[in-house]
């Protein structure tokens, strides 16, 4: 990895957890540590990091039902706004590609339809739930009280042998194949660490 994209990793890290800690205070759903079986896994890519002030532009969701993957959710999202070339350096995703995309307004219910009642997984969660309840009372969109489930939370408990608890670095120490700052990759390899702290570990 160069030293840019080194640099550029460690301030979406940095960025992601101070949204972390801003979402947290406004938070609108129920956090618990408990196993479950069935459950979608969540993941968000974004034109920033503030949730609120920035826009998604990639959704990733993935339906377990007794730890097997049945259904797939996945779009790109017009944000309606230029995507800065960071951000396109970081996640693959250019303004070109979404240019003819759906905006969240016209794709937000049937991701809702998608998740159901099932809990949600994600890794950081408070980062995607922030970007989520964002578009909570905007344009007449409700959004469920989701329970959710953090990995991040699971694998500083489960995992200790890695120097911190970043999805790259889980992945890397479960040998996971891990299409990085993709949604569906990053929903696949947060599935891989929420099975492993819940059933292997």
């Amino acid at each position: 990895m160069s030293k840019k994209a080194s640099e550029l990793l460690q301030h979406k890290q940095n960025i992601q957890n101070w949204s972390a800690r801003r979402a947290t205070q406004q938070r609108n759903y129920k956090t618990t540590t408990k196993s479950v079986r069935n459950y979608v896994v969540l993941d968000f890519e974004t034109t920033g990091f503030r949730a609120g002030a920035d826009r998604i532009i990639q959704i990733g969701a993935l339906k377990y039902i007794d730890h097997q993957q049945t259904e797939i959710f996945s779009t790109f999202i017009n944000p309606e706004r230029h995507i800065p070339h960071k951000i396109t350096r970081l996640t693959g995703i250019s303004n070109e590609m979404v240019q003819w995309a759906p905006t969240i307004e016209n794709k937000i219910h049937e991701l809702i339809e998608f998740i159901d009642h099932l809990p949600i997984v994600a890794h950081n969660a408070p980062f995607d739930m922030g970007f989520l309840y964002a578009l909570n009372n905007h344009e007449g969109i409700s959004i469920p009280q989701y329970t959710v489930i953090d990995t991040v939370k699971l694998a500083r408990k489960t995992i200790t042998e890695t120097p911190n608890h970043k999805l790259g670095t889980l992945a890397n120490y479960l040998q996971l194949e891990h299409d990085a700052h993709d949604a569906i990759g990053d929903c696949l390899a947060t599935a891989a660490i929420y099975q492993y702290c819940t059933i292997t570990a």
